[in-house]
């Protein structure tokens, strides 16, 4: 039965992915603790075991991701060149850091950081800033640092933080989307190798499990967004982008707010 969940919460993560161009990480992560509590997990390996899966599936969707907008000449590999160094270091660090958090207040962040994204999609627009110069190849790879770390804690691809960024430093939104997509591989490359060394001797860990990475759970959740992503694609191309945004933003309050209620409550904050 659990297999029947993780192929759902994988189709949702999908047509999510496919309607409002992220890489499902804010969707695959509550889902994934959602099934993991059903199931009686211990609350001190759920979030990291969600997070450092969630990790896991984004590989396959940015792969999918960035050879399309490559194909479009929409990746500026110059700019990723640099930020990779940054992103690999920092999503390393960032598993580090994840694995030292008690499993509810790892959480009750991630349920903050979505709240913090449907703020963002909801209130903040992205703005282009074309013919602005780049920013210094340090500077990209301080950036990509800090983005690699924060992603990788959340166990997200890191395009609600690289886009931006991006857009920041001058690209045009449609090589700031490419360029980001390209960005999630090193985030979840090294965020789920990271996660699955840190978590290699915990215990209470299901059979299976590599670390924090539920292999069962990766394979279902990849193979079921792989092909509904599509889907969603040709319904985004069907309605309103500022309907999309507003939907996701919705969407992710409600995600980020139960998170965040369960995490303190269990932790007795509340």
């Amino acid at each position: 039965m659990m297999i029947v969940w993780f192929l759902a919460a994988g189709a949702f993560a999908g047509i999510c992915a496919g309607l409002f161009g992220v890489g499902g990480g804010m969707i695959i992560v509550p889902a994934l603790v959602w099934i993991f509590t059903a199931y009686s997990y211990s609350p001190e390996i759920i979030a990291h075991l969600a997070v450092g899966t969630s990790l896991a599936t984004i590989i396959v969707t940015s792969i999918s991701s960035l050879t399309a907008h490559n194909k479009r000449g929409g990746v500026r590999w110059d700019v990723w060149k640099n930020m990779a160094i940054g992103l690999v270091v920092g999503s390393i660090l960032g598993a580090a850091v994840a694995e030292q958090i008690h499993g509810l207040m790892l959480q009750a962040l991630i349920g903050a950081g979505a709240l913090l994204v449907a703020f963002k999609m909801l209130f903040l627009p992205n703005k282009e800033k074309l013919g602005k110069p780049l920013p210094s190849a340090p500077v990209q790879v301080g950036a990509g640092s800090g983005i690699g770390m924060a992603s990788a804690i959340f166990g997200i691809g890191g395009g609600s933080l690289t886009v931006p960024f991006l857009t920041w430093a001058g690209l045009p939104m449609r090589q700031a989307v490419g360029t980001s997509a390209a960005c999630g591989l090193p985030i979840a490359l090294a965020g789920a190798a990271g996660f699955a060394w840190f978590g290699q001797n915990v215990a209470e860990l299901p059979e299976g499990a590599i670390g924090f990475v539920h292999v069962i759970g990766f394979i279902c959740i990849s193979f079921a967004s792989f092909i509904t992503a599509k889907l969603g694609a040709k319904w985004a191309h069907q309605l309103p982008a500022a309907t999309l945004k507003k939907g996701f933003g919705i969407l992710l309050l409600v995600a980020g707010s139960q998170l965040l209620w369960s995490g303190l409550s269990g932790m007795n904050i509340l």
